[in-house]
């Protein structure tokens, strides 16, 4: 992606070529990042979050951002870096990003320049940008280049390929991208602690086994050296491929594991080799928040970038809280951020509000103060026994500590600030947790809704979303006589833009047209939804996969064929 600009237009930026790290007077780097991402020096792109948290712990950090990958000329132009190579697909899934749920190929990617997702400027003759599998190729390329260095994955596809995954692009199940890139460590989840100890080790000569929040690839001898003590074996790839079930089986062992934060090794077998995840490593503190968000990002994308449709979209954005403790089936934040909530001090986040309203382009509106859920912000535990993590289903848990004042104290703090016209919370917003904070649902609706509030019921028919792990059909309903009543008391017409996934496993045609009658009902217009995609790393792909009900293994429908998951989709395109 890199060009040769003036070292003023990049100084501020990590080094993305062999003339930017010259400028700085380096001969070499310590750590080479490879991302399927335009390189955008923003805290919400992993490569800018990882790269800056390296740099602040003394090392010199190259980028080497979309690569071309038909041959390893672009991974050669730093020389050899001293450390590791750190390679992600970027923030997306690269094949999420390049073909939609019934795999189609896209059009666009919203983080390449213009969200163009092909080298050079015929759409027919060239490659894309982002390769298919981006972690597996951009792995066996640096291999190629310098072959001794060791290779260290990470980010969104890597964490939830790090097990037996189904493609849905190529309609298979497929071993771990660790085995299958034949990469020294994999680092799942965030990644802050472990990358800060892979490189300390690394400097140290020592060697990377047992750090927490990463799996290795182990030969058969290996595992069978390991302790017993403690170990936790998955059904194989072996298992998996003579029956479906397994697959399920294995999902729901990874989600209990991760849920628990527990201590045990999980162990798979993959082929000739093992994969081995050391227990995950523990969530930040806020303290360690609040650091890692005040490094000094440029927000800026590269000059060669262009304009990256994902960075105008959050260019004015501030991340307030990380991780989500509603596990919903279909989602895999929980798996990837974890299903313990931290959120940033207000002082921390006012700062970052106070840094943009500097910036030359912003005209006073803060687009978003969210994350995963915005409105977990200064929710937490009151049990310090608890396991599960799963606060929100069936029903709001009784521990779950939600401080109202919290979020409120924040909004009007940030809205205070000098040059700040406006302060939208444009994340996703848990409709259970608004019942239980009516001051805070109130003041959003006012106040802090650009246009339309996002709700995301998914879906309406109780077994429905059961099976999506999600809260009750009533709850919609009381959702929205409340928002409606504040309305009418404040003079203000509530618009809701409300999301609705068709095709989910265990959703029939008939499952869909209940849904659309209870839509008419409640008054509410169909804006937004799409046809279920079985990504790794979810409980629904593990049932779309099997056929069978999460919670009682029996078997459910499950469209399959385009034909019906059209039908389905077809309910709600009617209502548009």
């Amino acid at each position: 992606m890199a060009d040769h600009r003036p070292v003023a237009e990049t100084a501020s930026l990590l080094p993305t070529c062999a003339a930017e790290m010259r400028a700085r007077g380096w001969n070499g780097v310590d750590v080479i990042l490879v991302t399927g991402d335009a390189y955008v020096d923003h805290p919400a792109f992993g490569v800018a979050l990882i790269g800056r948290l390296l740099e602040a712990n003394g090392l010199r950090v190259a980028v080497l951002s979309q690569p071309r990958h038909d041959s390893p000329d672009d991974f050669k132009q730093f020389g050899p870096p001293r450390l590791f190579w750190g390679i992600t697909a970027g923030n997306l899934d690269s094949i999420v990003a390049n073909y939609s749920g019934n795999a189609r190929v896209r059009d666009v990617d919203q983080y390449s320049p213009d969200g163009y997702p092909y080298f050079g400027e015929s759409r027919s003759k060239n490659e894309r940008r982002r390769p298919d599998r981006a972690t597996i190729r951009y792995a066996n390329l640096a291999r190629s280049a310098f072959g001794a260095i060791p290779i260290i994955l990470g980010g969104l596809e890597a964490s939830l390929r790090r097990f037996v995954h189904y493609d849905y692009q190529q309609e298979k199940l497929r071993a771990s991208v660790l085995t299958d890139a034949k990469a020294d460590l994999l680092v799942y989840g965030m990644g802050e602690r472990a990358v800060v100890e892979v490189a300390s080790r690394l400097a140290a000569g020592r060697d990377l086994a047992g750090i927490a929040g990463t799996c290795q690839r182990l030969t058969e001898a290996q595992q069978q050296a390991m302790a017993a003590e403690g170990q936790v074996f998955l059904p194989s790839l072996a298992e998996i491929e003579q029956d479906r079930a397994a697959f399920l089986n294995a999902e729901l062992l990874i989600d209990k594991h991760a849920r628990s934060l527990g201590h045990s090794l999980l162990l798979q077998k993959q082929q000739a080799m093992w994969v081995v995840q050391h227990p995950p490593a523990a969530p930040l503190t806020t303290a360690e928040m609040d650091s890692l968000y005040g490094l000094p990002f440029s927000r800026k994308a590269h000059p060669a970038a262009g304009d990256v449709p994902a960075f105008r979209m959050i260019s004015h954005s501030v991340t307030i809280v990380r991780g989500c403790c509603g596990n919903c089936s279909f989602c895999a934040i929980s798996r990837h951020q974890g299903p313990v909530v931290t959120c940033r001090s207000e002082d921390s986040i006012a700062a970052e509000v106070e840094r943009i309203t500097g910036m030359a382009d912003f005209r006073g509106t803060i687009s978003d103060l969210g994350g995963p859920t915005a409105n977990l912000y200064g929710t937490g535990c009151r049990s310090r026994e608890c396991s599960r993590h799963d606060c929100l289903h069936p029903a709001v848990c009784r521990h779950l500590l939600v401080d109202e004042g919290a979020f409120l104290s924040l909004l009007e703090r940030v809205s205070g600030l000098a040059k700040v016209k406006n302060v939208f919370v444009s994340s996703g917003l848990r409709m259970e947790l608004l019942l239980k904070t009516p001051r805070l649902l109130k003041k959003l609706l006012l106040d802090h809704t650009p246009g339309a509030m996002k709700i995301a019921p998914e879906h309406t028919v109780a077994r429905v979303l059961r099976l999506m792990h999600k809260h009750g059909p009533d709850v919609l309903p009381a959702f929205l006589a409340l928002c409606r009543k504040i309305g009418r008391e404040n003079r203000k017409q509530c618009v809701f833009t409300p999301y609705f996934i068709s095709a989910h496993p265990g959703c029939t045609l008939a499952d869909m047209q209940a849904l659309a009658g209870d839509v008419r009902n409640l008054g509410l217009s169909v804006r937004q939804f799409q046809d279920f995609t079985p990504t790794p790393g979810t409980i629904s792909t593990a049932m779309y996969v099997s056929g069978l009900d999460r919670d009682k293994r029996q078997p459910i429908p499950v469209a399959r064929h385009a034909g019906e998951r059209m039908q389905q989709r077809h309910v709600l395109e009617e209502m548009k």
